[in-house]
């Protein structure tokens, strides 16, 4: 009986794939196309896109504009929003709204900068005066020979070097202060290429940190548009070498001096690794001086109820009471940048904290990752209140059929209060916010057919649970594919996985299409996909994803899709 029932479940799976494709094409054929719709010409570009699309067999466009903002929108852009409807409508070519990020929130954070992820900062040190609480860096960080000028051909002292003669060396005819600055140059062309710089020094646990220097750059070229850099500062924690730190700098077009800020969380660490580095580039000139390193206090302070502000004594047990003993607290340039100084603490009248008291503060504050992406917590309740309201207006605005939920790359998340004490892991916290996502849609259309990035449901990529943690995260995302709709569409985009990727999603029930292309100057990526496409049970579908806005191998793509 149990060998019957397994050959007509495998009978049933095949005629599925058959039934899904049938010797045509697959049911899903789309390209990506990001817009802000700010001006007539990007509905002219649009509708070029769409007549492309659809004389080439592609039937959908995953569109991203804004569209976790409608609340926030002018009427001129429902005016464009409309005509992109109505151009998709005459070329029979899907709306596939693209919206619903935690990873990159910036949509959500324009409605509430604080639901922006928290990192912990604990007992920081206040002193009071004059009537306010100021922060102190204690004990000092001390990080040695930070303006280079103690050096001796290419050894610079208190630097370990890693690199070639010639790569970094100091530089007497250049500096920004002093007499000295180290220059970066002839590191070669592939970015797998380095020099670098490092320096170890002792830090608090969970402090928060700003790492200033200032920099001249020469044909450094621009960041990776999926990740840092050819310049970056690592900071690494501990013995595992964790790293902390992500940001981006960024580069005066002139080629003068600036100073850079960069900040990062120690975590439970009391040593970090502080290491300037330079990527391999043609032509490529770096000068950095004046490397210092600087706790901070208050800065990017996140206010939410998930991220309680602690104020309390040093010398005794007694936590004050904000609206009491001192006046509301927040960052006022909040900017998830640190650029900027943190708030004092304002004591009131009649409050209990005297001066000269010492204070320890515990806050959680908000970061930013490569180009400014700032995730957003999975699990404050407002998020779901903005959510629910952008899903309605975008039904109202498009009726669409199908959704593509934005759920990739989410790198900062599971440390805040409102996580903690949920007691679920990150994999679940991540997959209750897809499953409330999928209802929020459901609500408003119960048909709706619902797509999903696939990266951190799939152990083969971000979910990975062999990784320790998951950038700025707390811990990994292991087991969210076993806590999400059976129902979602996984679109997989990992290439060099796609074997396992699809057959780990398929294994499981889901059906899954590809996010294929990827910014390549030929269709090597396409084909690959379609060659894993054709073995995987339950596949339906190819998107053109293109995040550079290269659509000249579109028609073509659309060729091969549509056989």
């Amino acid at each position: 009986m149990r060998k019957r029932l397994c050959i007509l479940l495998l009978i049933a799976g095949l005629a599925t794939v058959l039934a899904e494709t049938d010797g045509k094409p697959y049911p899903y054929r789309w390209v990506r196309i990001a817009s802000n719709l700010r001006e007539d010409s990007e509905v002219e570009r649009i509708r070029q896109l769409v007549t492309t699309a659809s004389e080439h067999g592609l039937n959908g466009i995953a569109f991203s504009a804004g569209l976790d903002q409608l609340d926030q929108k002018t009427p001129d852009y429902f005016q464009r929003l409309k005509r992109v409807r109505e151009i998709c409508a005459e070329r029979k070519v899907d709306i596939i709204p693209s919206f619903f990020s935690a990873g990159y929130g910036g949509s959500v954070l324009s409605h509430d900068k604080n639901l922006a992820a928290g990192l912990p900062v604990r007992d920081a040190v206040f002193v009071v005066s004059d009537g306010k609480a100021r922060f102190v860096s204690e004990p000092l960080v001390k990080l040695a020979n930070g303006s280079f000028e103690n050096y001796q051909q290419s050894a610079i002292e208190s630097f370990a070097i890693e690199g070639k003669p010639g790569e970094v060396t100091v530089d007497s005819t250049e500096a920004k202060e002093g007499k000295a600055s180290v220059r970066f140059e002839n590191v070669g062309e592939s970015r797998r290429q380095f020099v670098r710089l490092s320096q170890e020094v002792s830090v608090q646990p969970y402090r928060c940190y700003r790492i200033r220097c200032w920099v001249k750059a020469k044909n450094m070229g621009k960041s990776d548009p999926f990740g840092s850099g050819n310049f970056l500062v690592e900071v690494l924690g501990g013995a595992e070498k964790r790293p902390l730190q992500y940001q981006n700098p960024r580069f005066s077009p002139d080629g003068a001096w600036q100073q850079i800020s960069l900040g990062f969380n120690s975590w439970g660490y009391d040593r970090v690794e502080i290491a300037p580095k330079v990527r391999g580039l043609a032509g490529g000139q770096l000068w950095l001086d004046a490397l210092q390193v600087e706790e901070v206090g208050l800065v990017n302070l996140l206010r939410r109820s998930g991220t309680p502000l602690v104020v309390r004594s040093d010398a005794k047990t007694t936590v004050y009471e904000e609206g009491r003993d001192y006046a509301p607290v927040a960052d006022p340039q909040l900017n998830f940048r640190y650029d900027h100084e943190g708030p004092e603490i304002q004591l009131l009248p009649g409050g209990r904290i005297q001066n000269g008291e010492r204070l320890r503060v515990n806050y959680y504050h908000g970061t930013a990752i490569y180009n400014g992406q700032t995730p957003v917590c999975m699990s404050e309740p407002k998020l779901y209140e903005i959510w629910s309201e952008q899903a309605r207006l975008v039904h109202e605005a498009l009726a669409p059929g199908k959704y593509l939920l934005n759920m990739d790359e989410v790198r900062t998340g599971g440390s805040c209060e409102a996580c903690k004490k949920r007691g679920l892991t990150l994999g679940e916290i991540a997959a209750d916010c897809v499953t409330r996502q999928f209802d929020l849609l459901r609500k408003v259309n119960p048909k709706a057919q619902i797509f999903v990035w696939s990266d951190m449901l799939d152990p083969n990529h971000n979910a990975n649970p062999d990784r320790k943690y998951y950038y700025l995260a707390e811990g990994n995302y292991a087991g969210s594919w076993n806590h999400v709709p059976k129902e979602l569409v996984i679109v997989c985009w990992y290439y060099e996985k796609r074997i396992q990727s699809l057959k780990h999603f398929s294994s499981l029930g889901f059906r899954t299409m590809a996010g294929a292309y990827y910014d390549a100057d030929n269709l090597d990526n396409p084909n690959g996909w379609l060659e894993t496409l054709r073995n995987t049970p339950g596949a339906s579908g190819l998107m053109y994803t293109t995040w550079l806005n290269k659509y000249d191998l579109l028609g073509p793509f659309g060729d091969l899709v549509s056989k």
